[in-house]
């Protein structure tokens, strides 16, 4: 059974701690960080296009970049994602057009793709359901003795749902391929983490399922990629799952529709800006002499042409049919529903 080690509440390092991570050449390193800017883009983007009125409400990642793209690096292609709406995103990692991730946050039909086109499940909204799922496919594909695993991201809200504990307890029962990575930015909405649970640290919840715990800096990409990478091997060696906890402090509100004036720590939200991990992440790579001027100005525009690319296409697409409403509730829309909703 899995006991937590000494100095298991430590955060794992990379980039504060000047080292190299085993297997991850130049090509590799410079991959990481298209992914993180990427990821940036999209998530500035998305926020000017809200309050534009080009999208609906919004939940924004900002300084979550790291944790995304360090985690997903480290799959192979047949693995599997589970985002939650944090990880909205995820799937231009995986190839996904941007038109269809801006789609589904304008609430528009093209928003929603078939999951075995980029092995990336759903969105899920309510908290922690997508835990049993990972659960569930995990646990299957080693019933079929098929390779690969699945991850699934949540928060440290998640953690207090009693999804999460039916998903975490059948992965560990099971012995599932799955890796568990909470992205612990320390706000559920506005209730802190100390009003959650009186544990030390999330990890400790890893001891009482019977799985190992990772706690690392969720700012930090290359430890993100580094642990991640060494449960995903975990997994594929019939060890079962893992449960990571990237500590990270949530910089921007929960959402658009949110005001953290009443609760959030400014103080805070300040320093973690001025060390947030796309910048930790160029400082390192510029201190290796693999990253200048030019090369940033050029992923930088690749990612925003991405992006305009992506918008103009989803406005374009033309405007749904309402009577899709009703395609999968009713044979024939009662009369009132019709009268009141088609006119």
């Amino acid at each position: 059974m899995a006991r937590l080690a000494e100095g298991e509440h430590e955060l794992r390092r990379v980039i504060d701690e000047g080292r190299d991570v085993d297997g991850l050449g130049e090509r590799e390193l410079l991959e990481l960080y298209r992914s993180l800017i990427l990821l940036r883009t999209y998530d500035e983007r998305s926020l000017v296009y809200h309050r534009q009125g080009r999208i609906g409400t919004y939940a924004i990642f900002w300084n979550h970049e790291a944790m995304q793209a360090g985690a997903v690096h480290a799959l192979e292609e047949q693995d599997w994602i589970f985002p939650s709406y944090r990880e909205s995103a995820i799937g231009l990692l995986r190839g996904m057009p941007a038109a269809t991730v801006l789609h589904w946050w304008r609430g528009h039909p093209a928003g929603w793709w078939n999951p075995a086109d980029y092995n990336v499940a759903s969105i899920c909204v309510p908290i922690a359901t997508q835990v049993p799922h990972a659960a569930g496919l995990a646990w299957g594909k080693k019933l079929r003795g098929e390779d690969g695993c699945a991850l699934v991201f949540f928060g440290d809200g998640a953690t207090s749902e009693g999804a999460f504990h039916e998903g975490a307890n059948l992965a560990a029962v099971m012995q599932a391929p799955l890796v568990l990575f909470c992205n612990n930015n320390q706000w559920a909405i506005s209730t802190p983490l100390s009003a959650q649970t009186r544990a030390e640290a999330l990890v400790d919840k890893a001891a009482g399922y019977g799985m190992p715990g990772i706690r690392v800096d969720g700012g930090d990409v290359l430890a993100v990629f580094e642990a991640t990478r060494e449960a995903v091997e975990r997994a594929r060696a019939g060890g079962g799952p893992t449960f990571i906890e990237a500590v990270t402090y949530r910089a921007a509100p929960h959402a658009t529709a949110d005001d953290p004036r009443a609760y959030i720590d400014f103080d805070r939200v300040e320093e973690e800006k001025r060390n947030e991990c796309v910048g930790r992440y160029e400082r390192w790579l510029r201190d290796r002499g693999l990253l200048d001027d030019l090369l940033e100005t050029e992923i930088r525009n690749e990612a925003l042409e991405v992006m305009r690319r992506g918008i103009a296409q989803a406005e374009a697409e033309p405007e749904p049919d309402p009577e899709l409403v009703f395609d999968n509730a009713y044979v024939l829309p009662p009369p009132n529903l019709r009268e009141g909703w088609l006119g």
